[in-house]
């Protein structure tokens, strides 16, 4: 009887992955073909789904579907998945998850091969090095050091990886790059078109297949691609967005979208005596269509009420009602880093309510870390967390107009970019900025709320807007945290 019910479970299962994913994935081998499958996810921050999409549960669901019918098929990761979580924020024991659930899903699926995204580097030391401890997946990273200007542990600078089946074999070569963002005194990075074009010079003779796991802008991999047409694939992260870049002759760029939206799964074909190779990749949408693999499930729903406890102990409720919305309220990063919307306003609204006697509110559209549109209907606080994971206190502050201009000129410049500034209390004449509809004087004292963040200089291009040691800064006062300043105000304006 239980071998009949393990039979109709299997049947069943294959009927929801053949609905789910459209077709048949390929067996490992046909003739003298050696067949293996990459299974590609880049800058996941939420091990839950989002709306209705994504989640740990249904990447792990897709890749079981790859492994039962070829062995030979992997998973690897892009970067950014330590930070900026929503869910490692939480305070357990003490200490902020920082990406420890993240490490724990992606052992349990299991993943295979990992390279730095700038974001790994947004925890601290010692959470970093704890991260790497309890990985039991591989590292590869070509440019990215430790202080000392040695290769963190775990990671190697190059991996080759040997396939076999049926008495052939297929040698893969992976390698990796980061973008040098988000520096921290712990980390040191090299010229990353330097290391990769070593790091070819190196593999390509010894290797059949040569893949770069890369977290660069796009911009970024074109050049390599161009430099380096000897690579075979170049699997991408840090845009948040979906990329399929094919050039003829040139290396294929892909990117899944943000959170595990997508993957791309990648199909190799090899035949050793021709040596001939061949590449199929396919973007999987995972809709609530495909099903939630149940083991992985649990693990995500144990990290969730980990998580969910260590925010109730810090005062935050996360299932708690804030308000019925009736407006989208439009987090993308393509939105908040480029104007104002109506989320955005939102918070700086609120930053101004808790902050008596300030007239202008002022904060990086990079703290929005949600690069989603919450849709009309009920937002929680949780919600509100996932749109700023990052926190921190809202501060008063007394600058001159001179310098006030001089910050809201580089949130112009910063367009596109994390350190794009949205504002309340401000309106623009062409490229002119004023306050209640009169320009800005120079020598007039204005008190101005602002996300602390941008006064520890550490944003970009505004490394000058920092407070300590700072004469064209007076500290006033320092206030709650954005996170509470953005639900008060939610409430205010839509109530519950």
């Amino acid at each position: 009887m239980k071998l009949t019910t393990r039979i109709l479970a299997s049947v069943v299962l294959c009927a929801l992955l053949t609905f789910a994913l459209g077709q048949k994935p390929a067996a490992a081998t046909s003739d003298n073909w050696i067949r293996f499958n990459l299974l590609q996810i880049n800058d996941v921050y939420e091990i839950t789904s989002v709306g209705k999409e994504g989640g740990m549960a249904r990447v792990a669901t897709v890749y079981n579907s790859y492994k039962q019918v070829n062995p030979n098929t992997f998973m690897v990761i892009a970067g950014d998945f330590f930070s900026p979580s929503a869910l490692g924020t939480a305070r357990v024991d003490g200490e902020r998850l920082a990406g420890k659930q993240m490490v724990a899903l992606l052992n349990a699926i299991p993943l295979y091969l990992a390279t730095f995204g700038n974001h790994e580097f947004d925890v601290s030391e010692a959470q970093f090095g704890k991260r790497m401890e309890e990985s039991k997946f591989g590292w590869v990273s070509s440019n990215v050091l430790n202080g000392q200007g040695a290769p963190f542990p775990k990671t190697e600078p190059n991996r080759i990886q040997v396939i076999e089946n049926g008495g052939q074999k297929v040698r893969v070569g992976y390698f990796g790059v980061t973008i040098p963002s988000n520096p921290a005194k712990y980390v040191q990075y090299t010229d990353f078109m330097e290391a990769a074009t070593k790091q070819v010079k190196e593999l390509r003779p010894k290797v059949d297949v040569l893949i770069a796991i890369t977290h660069l802008a796009y911009e970024d991999d074109i050049k390599i691609a161009k430099a380096l047409p000897e690579i075979d694939m170049i699997i991408g992260g840090h845009e948040h967005e979906m990329h399929r870049i094919e050039i003829a002759s040139l290396p294929g760029i892909y990117k899944a979208d943000a959170n595990a939206r997508s993957v791309f799964v990648h199909e190799f074909g090899f035949d050793p005596i021709t040596r001939k190779l061949q590449k199929k990749s396919t973007l999987r949408r995972l809709t609530a269509d495909v099903p939630e693999d149940a083991t992985v499930k649990a693990e995500v729903d144990k990290w969730v009420k980990v998580a969910y406890d260590g925010f109730r102990k810090d005062g935050f409720n996360p299932e708690a009602l804030v308000a019925n919305v009736p407006i989208a309220l439009d987090g993308s990063e393509a939105s908040v880093r480029n104007k104002p919307t109506e989320l955005t306003k939102i918070i700086a609204e609120g930053m101004l309510a808790a902050a008596p006697g300030s007239q202008i509110a002022i904060y990086n559209g990079g703290s929005i870390r949600i690069d989603d549109t919450i849709q009309p209907g009920e937002v929680t606080e949780y919600d509100v967390i996932r749109i700023l994971p990052f926190g921190g206190k809202v501060v008063s502050i007394k600058v001159k107009g001179a310098y006030l201009k001089k910050i809201l000129a580089q949130g112009i410049a910063n367009k596109g970019q994390g350190g794009y500034l949205q504002t309340a209390g401000i309106s623009y004449d062409g490229d002119q900025p004023r306050h209640n509809g009169a320009a800005i004087e120079d020598a007039r004292d204005y008190v101005v709320a602002i996300s602390d963040f941008l006064l520890t200089g550490n944003e970009q291009n505004l490394g000058w807007l920092k407070k300590d040691g700072n004469p064209d800064i007076t500290v006033v006062q320092v206030n709650e945290d954005i996170r509470n300043t953005t639900i008060a105000e939610l409430k205010r304006r839509f109530g519950k």
